[in-house]
């Protein structure tokens, strides 16, 4: 598994799992219904408590990026994911604003931005055409 933990970074250590997970998954690397490690597994790959790696998969769970199948495993879903709420669309918006606000303080034009947009979904599988984001 290619979950790395950055012991000195402020995010906490079972937002990083959930973080690189998705990540993983929006790339393509994770494909759907692959096994993931056990609890226990990662837990031990990356040195963590098992209870760090089981908050995040319950948070995973929750957001229907993982099923866990009882005696199976835990697996990446199969379902598109559904649950994008408008308090998690507000949360997106307010970040997008602040990464905005920090861009103009700096001079970062918004040719800037979009074209460093692009290279990002480049980057992630490339999919969608983020010019045509539902994200307005």
């Amino acid at each position: 598994m290619l979950v790395h933990i950055d012991q000195k970074s402020q995010t906490p250590i079972y937002e990083q799992i959930i973080k690189q997970i998705k990540e993983l998954k929006v790339k393509g690397i994770l494909q759907v219904n692959e096994k993931l490690p056990s609890v226990r597994e990662l837990s031990s790959i990356l040195l963590v408590n098992p209870n760090t790696v089981s908050k995040a998969y319950q948070e995973l769970e929750r957001q229907e990026v993982i099923v866990t199948l009882r005696g199976k495993g835990t697996f990446i879903s199969d379902q598109p994911v559904s649950n994008l709420d408008s308090k998690k669309m507000e949360e997106l918006k307010k970040t997008i604003k602040q990464v905005l606000i920090e861009a103009k303080y700096y001079g970062v034009s918004k040719e800037q931005l979009t074209e460093w947009l692009d290279e990002l979904d480049k980057e992630l599988g490339g999919g969608t055409d983020v010019k045509s984001s539902k994200l307005k």
